[in-house]
């Protein structure tokens, strides 16, 4: 399709928006962004002046290097800016309805060889691309946050995208400087899906009062090398956000028991604990908070570690099974996507797969649930 991209497009001034104009305009090209909420957009644009200013002075690029990227994103006031666009991201709510009608919009704007993406972390690709008159030219390309610090994106390709449109899109990645992997459009795609057991398995533990966040984030930090705890990286994702992919991917699933959202979250969504943004999650983040010390167990400690990290290998090697990714895809997302310390499938290999197949055993026979029935490769990889 596309041979040549010059111009981007950018739906959405929000933090995944703003940084998605960052990473493409720090690479030589011109970015056009649009919000509906102007107010949005003129906040975003300070703080990324401020943000450059601060990488100028640490030195990590030049003055001028900063002026630059700032002047090769330019704000448009309505989407009609789009039409000499060569690719467009979307990155607004994660709502079916509101980004399809964007999209359908959008197409009435832009030319016929223009690629229209979106940046949803969980919304079926196939879906958003059914409504539209040239849904070949459609395909997921799924940033995370901070997008110009971390180095994933999943490409996506949906049933009716172009054959090709992966492998251009793939290659347009590289030349900005990230770390693409290209996935199947299932719900969840590889990180959301394989990861949902770190907070899923983490708020059961709590909600059966075995063990305390403060307890958990411990654990899987000194035991799993992990950089953030379950509970520590709700807290920075949005507590709400995180519960709003649990539910999509819940319900997206056809309601697999594996992917069941929690209670606790829910409540906590409803009481807007929702964390950092809110000054308060499961931790207190307000001026002078005290949070409490874990209460340090070494058996206990143990204990999450293998619930957690034996649901999270059980997945990725589900994810194998299923294909939804090559195996170094599937190592490099997790890694590279939300900082694991390893590769999952590498991991389960290091701590043996009769070990954690045998904790998963352990954990049917006591909960009796389809929560933690074993991957059909996992046993097969026993012996």
């Amino acid at each position: 399709m596309k041979t040549e991209f010059k111009t981007i497009g950018i739906i959405g001034s929000g933090t995944m928006g703003i940084g998605i104009a960052q990473v493409a305009a720090t690479q030589g090209l011109q970015v056009c962004l649009f919000d509906v909420n102007a107010v949005q957009t003129e906040k975003a644009i300070l703080n990324l002046e401020k943000t450059l200013q601060k990488l100028a002075q640490k030195e990590k690029i030049s003055f001028e290097e900063a002026e630059n990227i700032l002047n090769r994103i330019q704000v448009c006031t309505q989407l009609q800016g789009f039409k000499d666009c060569d690719l467009v991201i979307e990155a607004i709510i994660e709502n079916k309805d509101i980004k399809t009608k964007v999209f359908q919009e959008l197409e009435t704007i832009v030319t016929e060889d223009c690629i229209l993406a979106s940046n949803t972390s969980s919304i079926s690709i196939t879906s958003l691309s059914a409504g539209l008159k040239l849904p070949q030219r459609f395909i997921g390309i799924h940033f995370f946050n901070p997008a110009p610090l971390m180095p994933l994106v999943e490409v996506i390709p949906g049933l009716l995208t172009e054959k090709t449109l992966a492998q251009e899109v793939y290659a347009l990645m590289k030349s900005w400087k990230k770390t693409p992997v290209i996935a199947k459009d299932i719900p969840g795609f590889i990180v959301n899906r394989i990861a949902r057991p770190y907070y899923g398995e983490a708020l059961r533990l709590v909600e059966e009062n075995i063990a305390t966040p403060e307890q958990i984030d411990d654990a899987m930090r000194t035991l799993g090398g992990f950089r953030m705890g379950p509970f520590e990286l709700m807290d920075l994702i949005g507590v709400d956000v995180n519960f709003s992919v649990t539910k999509t991917v819940y319900a997206d699933y056809f309601y697999d028991p594996k992917y069941k959202p929690s209670l606790l979250q829910q409540r906590m969504s409803e009481a807007q604990l929702h964390g950092r943004k809110t000054g308060r999650g499961f931790y207190d983040y307000s001026e002078n908070a005290q949070n409490p010390n874990p209460e340090k167990d070494e058996a206990l400690y143990h204990q999450i570690f293998m619930r957690i990290i034996s649901m999270l290998i059980n997945e990725a090697v589900e994810a194998k099974r299923l294909k939804i990714a090559t195996d170094e895809d599937l190592e490099l997302a997790m890694q590279k996507g939300v900082n694991y310390p390893k590769g999952l499938l590498a991991w389960g290999k290091e701590i043996g797969y009769k070990k954690i197949s045998e904790t998963l055993q352990n954990l049917y026979e006591e909960y009796q649930e389809e929560r933690y029935r074993q991957s059909p490769l996992l046993r097969k990889m026993v012996f």
